[in-house]
């Protein structure tokens, strides 16, 4: 994606508020929510690193474990015939399921960027 913000390990969204005139967005792909704003990009990204910093801060502060996004592990929701057909699928070639879905994605992301 073109329109993130990235560091640490952490993305942010990029958004414009027309109406306030603002630059904002949040942090993606955890669940806890952190904002920022600035009124142009240079101000837009410095207030993201800010954010994401005061947020490991805090974490460590309060002694527990910041969220990191992408940890590798995701649930699919596919529906019972598509499930049943790649279990079948798994069984026959003898990998497990997860595999099936690795495989998958490795094959059908780059051919669809």
């Amino acid at each position: 994606m073109s329109d993130m913000l990235k560091y640490k390990d952490y993305q942010g969204s990029v958004l414009f508020s027309k109406e306030d005139r603002v630059f904002h967005g949040k942090v993606e792909f955890i669940r806890s929510l952190i904002n920022y704003e600035g009124t142009d990009v240079d101000s837009l990204e410095a207030a993201f690193c800010e954010a994401v910093d005061d947020y490991l801060e805090l974490c460590e502060e309060q002694g527990i474990a910041p969220e990191l996004p992408f940890k590798g592990t995701f649930n699919v929701r596919t529906g019972s015939q598509l499930h049943r057909h790649a279990a079948l699928f798994a069984k026959e070639k003898g990998i497990n399921l997860n595999n099936v879905v690795i495989d998958a994605l490795k094959q059908y992301l780059p051919a669809h960027r």
